[in-house]
């Protein structure tokens, strides 16, 4: 199961691809999260009835939710969908788990280890190798590509969105949060999507593209989310999360084969260090009882954000 969420993720990429042929990037994010807000409000109201009380500051952090991991990662992602390969653009986002890391470190005191540190060192070179192609030179020249730098935004706003969900996943659930963070998202997307698209362009879509978004809506965010929520609830958030390195495989298997593009020596060396290092930064020790474990598992499963 959580092999197929995350390579489910994974197929984002290439929906994006063909749905930004018909639809600026701002528009594909507002829609796909449309259709995931008229699935996910009904489940939530019916699975989760007793909910906690919402305060203002709790509207506030769902807001931060929607306007970061919603709204501007998703208008970076799609960028990228229309202006970068999905091969750079999957295993650059990588290297996300990382960044939370060092954030979850600075703004919530988690404990930053050893592991940490060597972990993303190693994801930084490998991401640095497939943003370069192996030049490193090219990093003191500046030399990168205009497109690098919404990436870069993609990583940062997504970081920024699984701290912050840390904090409200210890009053709320993961599926509550996750409903009010796409509500609030899609809200801050509605202008953009007016603002760039007209009844013209929503007349002349193709079909690939409609079919694309609701891949999106349904597949990617809400069945793959239910998926891995209930995942974490089995084997834990700690194993889990080894799980997500199957998303950048799996778009870079789905590119190369269905989009025709090119995996190179500088990708697979790059993907091996990113994979490596959030592995590394990822692997805790074993406590030395059992009873540990499962207190420690446990815990990790309930302060951990989807």
């Amino acid at each position: 199961m959580l092999t197929l969420a995350t390579a489910t993720w994974g197929s984002a990429f290439i929906a994006g691809k063909y749905a930004v042929v018909s639809f600026e990037p701002a528009t594909v994010a507002f829609l796909r999260f449309l259709g995931a807000a008229i699935i996910l409000f009904p489940i939530m109201w019916t699975v989760e009835k007793n909910r906690p009380k919402r305060t203002k500051k709790d509207y506030l952090l769902f807001a931060i939710l929607g306007l970061t991991g919603i709204a501007i990662y998703n208008i970076c992602f799609f960028l990228a969908s229309k202006h970068a390969p999905v091969i750079k653009s999957s295993l650059f986002i990588a290297a996300n788990p990382i960044l939370i890391v060092l954030l979850s470190s600075i703004f919530l005191k988690e404990k930053l280890t050893k592991n940490h540190i060597i972990g993303m060192v190693i994801a930084l070179t490998g991401v640095s190798f497939i943003i370069t192609e192996g030049d490193f030179a090219s990093l003191i020249q500046l030399g990168f590509e205009p497109i690098d730098l919404i990436l870069l935004g993609a990583v940062i706003s997504w970081a920024l969105y699984s701290v912050v969900g840390k904090v409200v996943l210890s009053k709320f659930s993961s599926i509550s949060s996750t409903t009010y963070a796409v509500g609030f998202g899609t809200l801050f997307l509605l202008p953009f999507a007016i603002y760039e698209t007209s009844w013209a362009d929503i007349q002349s879509a193709s079909l690939t593209a409609w079919l694309s978004i609701g891949h999106m809506s349904v597949f990617v965010t809400v069945i793959s989310f239910v998926m891995y929520y209930y995942g974490i609830k089995e084997v834990g958030a700690a194993k889990s999360s080894i799980f997500i390195n199957v998303m950048p495989l799996s778009a870079v298997i789905m590119a190369t084969i269905i989009l025709g593009e090119t995996f190179t020596l500088f990708h697979a060396i790059g993907a091996t260090f990113v994979i490596i290092g959030v592995y590394v930064a990822m692997r805790v020790k074993k406590d030395k009882t059992n009873k540990g474990n499962r207190l420690s598992t446990k815990k990790l499963a309930h302060n951990t954000y989807i």
